[in-house]
């Protein structure tokens, strides 16, 4: 298990350039989230310390030399919005069924509360298997895509991961930064760089934590289109264990309502709901996981602070 550190925002106080400095050895940072601004200055000055990896760059020119993977990889990339559209009209009803039942709960007579119980969790559960099946129909999708075009075998792919693996191999920790999280996602699953970061320290904040938890779940409770609702988007690389990083949360979240909160963490246990805001964050190292400025989403409804002052063990 490697050592990780996930952040929140790092817009307008950031601190990854003095935790990176707090860590040994090189650094390698992939912003492919920036896309076309990939090579801006990281927070801090962090890019004089560090080699910029390049990915999104790197996909641009897989994709400008393999006109086939490119369109194959256009017409994935219109199968997932697709799916993502229609499992949204799915959850709007299922989110607002078990909202309406959450709500009763309390104002009905103690000789009902069996009943409604069981119809909370009935719902609870309804809505945990529309996930469930939005993520198998998205995971046959790339499986599909990967049967039949084996991007890795494929010559521009296999070239740029050959140089990848080479800069990584001499990197002992590696930053991964925010952005547009499907982007990352995709740019980092086409040149495979789970396996090549998985032992390496890391550190990731925004949309970099958000892909390196198991499940990416996009979340705004007010967004500017209307009322929203969190939402599946696609497997993560899985290097976060039991603990689901919610990014900016003080910002895009309502987390003064107590439904609201325990809907969201009954929904994706056994993982954790954790809120990483600015300055906040939360370190996975041998003792376990220690937080500091996180707030953690408890199924009751109650948020839980961590103060900033000094480290707290999270979870063993």
């Amino acid at each position: 298990m490697s050592n990780l550190t996930l952040l929140g925002p790092q817009r307008r106080r950031p601190t990854v350039l003095a935790i990176v400095r707090e860590l040994d050895g090189p650094v390698a940072v992939i912003t492919a989230g920036w896309q076309e601004n990939e090579n801006d200055p990281l927070p801090g000055g962090l890019s004089e310390d560090v080699v910029n990896l390049g990915i999104y760059r790197r996909a641009e020119q897989v994709f400008d030399e393999d006109r086939e993977l490119s369109r194959a990889h256009r017409d994935r990339q219109s199968r997932l919005k697709q799916l993502q559209r229609l499992y949204r009209i799915r959850l709007d009803h299922a989110i607002a069924a078990y909202r309406e039942l959450l709500e009763l709960q309390g104002e009905e007579d103690a000789a009902d509360q069996e009943t409604l119980a069981g119809e909370v969790g009935a719902a609870l559960e309804d809505l945990r298997s529309l996930d469930r099946h939005h993520l198998e129909r998205v995971q046959a999708v790339h499986a599909e895509f990967e049967e039949r075009w084996h991007p890795s075998r494929r010559d521009s792919v296999a070239r740029q991961r050959g140089e990848l693996a080479r800069e990584l191999a001499g990197a002992a920790v590696v930053v991964l930064a925010g952005g547009h999280v499907a982007v990352l996602l995709n740019r980092l699953r086409l040149f495979d760089l789970a396996p090549l970061i998985a032992d390496k320290t890391l550190v990731a904040w925004s949309a970099g934590a958000m892909v390196a938890a198991r499940r990416i779940v996009l979340f705004h409770d007010s967004p500017p289109w209307g009322a929203g609702n969190a939402e599946v988007l696609d497997s993560g690389l899985d290097l976060c264990g039991d603990v689901l990083p919610l990014p900016d949360a003080r910002r895009r979240l309502r987390d003064e309502d107590p439904l609201r909160v325990a809907q969201l963490a009954r929904r994706f246990a056994p993982l954790a709901c954790v809120a990483l805001d600015e300055r906040s964050r939360l370190r996975r190292d041998a003792d376990g996981w220690r937080a500091r400025g996180a707030r953690l989403f408890g199924s009751d409804g109650d948020v839980r602070q961590v103060g900033r002052s000094s480290w707290k063990v999270l979870r063993r």
